[in-house]
């Protein structure tokens, strides 16, 4: 209907496209990491077993399709239709449809992963998760190729992208010291979680550029999230900022699929004319030939959008609070939520190494081993490896132990695992020192680790350079 004219963002079918392929392809490996972790991390014979969390909570985070019991098969059948629906709209099968089956097909992704995230624990406890929540959600508004995309969905994911990076840039702000004395990424890059190939190039860089670095991430946090509601030039431009900066992050890191949905949700503020200028070969009039928007998709659309608004108000309180939030729902459905990350920066990397030996007896004549664990660092020789957007969900709570969580209760369980040597657990690290044999005792060190200058390098080979802080966790067997 031409009345209804006004609804459609005629120059953003490029962004549509971007937005629904790309959270279906983060959708993908979030429940492909599912598929591959979950039963040894929260499975029936887990490390924090979902049946028991089940048995014990009064009350879940919220809604899942496992509250009414759990089983690993339901879980794998669960992961599998996530990953057969999120391939579906990666091919853009049901795009091609009417309005309401992208819709469903998007809703019933973000029905199969609030129920994994709800019964997660501390294993699902990350900002992502939420966040790629909210996008499949917000995205299964988009309709289909039959009609132009609806402009009060584009823009309430601009509005996802102003919270996540304003959010976050808040959060520094208020934060440490080290990000208003621009010397943050003189650290961040040797103690962040998980390392990649690049992190190391990036740490020795000298210093005045990591002070541009913190610089760069103000502006493009504080100042630049503000442009992305300016349609045009302005946005596009704005929305090229935010992109420029998370790649850098993807170049120098492993965050998960934090940085990937990033750029992929701010590339809903880039115009198809901004496409077309910077790629000549892209049509300008893509999406033309579409058909007016039904009344009836109008009707839903707009009461998705009061919907956003409404949920909008606690999020917009804690932007402006003293006491700001990070990473926070206001709802048990894990919509219009508050972001943020990194509002301190490690100093020092202190990792956890756990050992193990044969030995009838851990004296000081017993040979321990090391356990090498896929992404967290351990030989001093090997290079970082490239992970992200993949999820290491036990990697990533390794980092956390020295920040004074030792005893946390997974972690216990993880060391009754390897001294039972269970093979489902150990397909979790990337090397068992006993190829499938358990040791008799375990224990677990803590050393300093730094990156090795570019003279230590040459002289040692060696990317790493540690040293022991202390035991944390004593010589522990079966008996």
């Amino acid at each position: 209907m031409d009345w209804l004219d006004w609804f459609d963002a005629h120059d953003y079918e490029i962004a549509r496209q971007v937005l629904q392929r790309g959270v279906g392809a983060l959708a993908f490996v979030a429940f492909w990491s599912t598929l591959n972790q979950f039963r040894p991390l929260l499975g029936e014979h887990g490390l924090l077993p979902v049946p028991v969390l089940l048995q014990l909570a009064s009350r879940l985070r919220g809604p899942t399709l496992f509250r009414w019991g759990y089983t690993d098969r339901r879980l794998v059948a669960v992961a599998i239709a996530g990953l057969v629906l999120a391939a579906s709209v990666i091919l853009g099968l049901p795009q091609l449809g009417p309005p309401w089956l992208p819709m469903l097909v998007f809703l019933a992704l973000w029905i199969l992963y609030l129920s994994i995230v709800n019964v997660g624990q501390t294993f699902y406890g990350f900002g992502w998760e939420m966040l790629l929540c909210e996008a499949l959600f917000s995205v299964a508004f988009l309709g289909s190729i039959n009609e132009p995309p609806p402009i009060m969905i584009v823009v309430a994911v601009w509005w996802l992208v102003f919270r996540l990076e304003f959010g976050a840039g808040m959060i520094k702000i208020r934060g440490g010291s080290e990000w208003r004395d621009l010397t943050a990424l003189m650290y961040h890059h040797e103690t962040q979680p998980i390392p990649n190939p690049v992190s190391r190039q990036a740490h020795l860089l000298p210093k005045w550029f990591h002070k541009g670095e913190v610089l760069g991430n103000h502006f493009a946090q504080l100042i630049v999230p503000f442009l992305l509601f300016v349609p045009g030039p302005v946005g596009s431009s704005a929305a090229a900022v935010v992109i420029l900066t998370q790649l850098w992050l993807i170049v120098t890191g492993n965050f998960a699929w934090l940085n990937w949905i990033t750029v992929v949700l701010a590339a809903s503020a880039v115009t198809d004319s901004a496409w077309h200028w910077l790629i000549p070969a892209i049509p300008t009039d893509l999406g033309t030939d579409a058909a007016s928007t039904p009344i009836w998709w109008f009707v839903i659309v707009a009461a998705v959008a009061v919907l956003l608004l409404a949920l909008s108000w606690r999020p917009v309180q804690n932007l402006f609070s003293r006491r700001q939030l990070m990473n926070a729902s206001f709802n048990r459905w894990m919509l219009v939520n508050a972001y943020g990350a990194f509002g301190t920066v490690t100093k020092r990397r202190i990792e956890i190494v756990v050992e193990g030996t044969l030995a009838e007896s851990p004296d000081g004549d017993a040979e321990w081993r090391e356990y090498e664990f896929k992404g967290k660092p351990g030989d001093l020789r090997r290079m970082p490896p490239q992970w992200a957007p993949y999820h290491l969900r036990l990697d990533w709570l390794m980092w956390f132990l020295p920040l004074g969580r030792i005893w946390e209760p997974w972690f216990e369980m993880l060391l009754l695992r390897f001294l039972e040597a269970d093979a489902a657990t150990l397909k979790l690290i990337r090397i068992d020192p006993f190829d499938g044999q358990p040791p008799r005792w375990v224990r677990a060190r803590a050393y300093h680790y730094r990156f090795s200058t570019h003279a230590e390098y040459r002289e040692t080979g060696e990317r790493w350079v540690r040293t022991l802080q202390g035991e944390v966790i004593p010589p522990a067997g079966l008996r």
